[in-house]
């Protein structure tokens, strides 16, 4: 399953950061476009708010369209079997009811934007959070303040990922 996960992310990143069609440009002086159907249009003070708060942001033009293409870093957090699994049924469903809470409440803060599990559970790798925070020291902080983390149950494995804001789940 492993090989599976890192090659969907190589895919992904392998598209979205193709250097060879793609521009950087500084966030400061790049005028913006009208953006694609599929891309919201972000307003100079959303993108200096985003930076005042700390969030790493480029700004991309699409070749084709000549559309801006605004890429954040968030951080994904890869949950993980952990060390300490010797938990009773009973403690095992009450730690995933404190995980599900802590899943909810991070997205209701707006630290998380998406998280679930992966369909095969057998594997090392249970599931992803996907944090939208301006760095990895408070996303891994969030991440391991989950009930399953501390009681050993999983373990989290934090990562920068680089993604255009604005694109949806299709």
């Amino acid at each position: 399953m492993n090989k599976y996960i890192y090659f969907i992310l190589i895919a992904i990143l392998s598209v979205s950061c193709n250097d060879s069609t793609q521009k950087v440009t500084k966030t400061e002086t790049k005028k913006t476009v009208e953006p694609s159907k599929d891309v919201k249009k972000y307003s100079r003070e959303y993108i200096q708010k985003l930076m005042n708060k700390g969030h790493k942001i480029i700004e991309m033009t699409d070749p084709k369209t000549k559309d801006t293409i605004l890429m954040q870093e968030y951080f994904i957090a890869f949950l993980k079997k952990g060390e300490n699994r010797s938990q009773t049924q009973q403690e095992a469903d009450s730690l995933q009811r404190l995980h599900i809470l802590h899943l909810k409440k991070m997205y209701d803060l707006g630290y998380a934007d998406i998280s679930g599990p992966f369909g095969e559970l057998d594997g090392d790798i249970r599931g992803i959070t996907i944090y939208n925070v301006p760095t990895l020291e408070m996303a891994d902080s969030l991440a391991n303040s989950d009930p399953s983390v501390k009681a050993g149950r999983l373990k989290i494995e934090m990562h920068p990922w680089w993604a255009g804001k604005g694109y949806y789940l299709r």
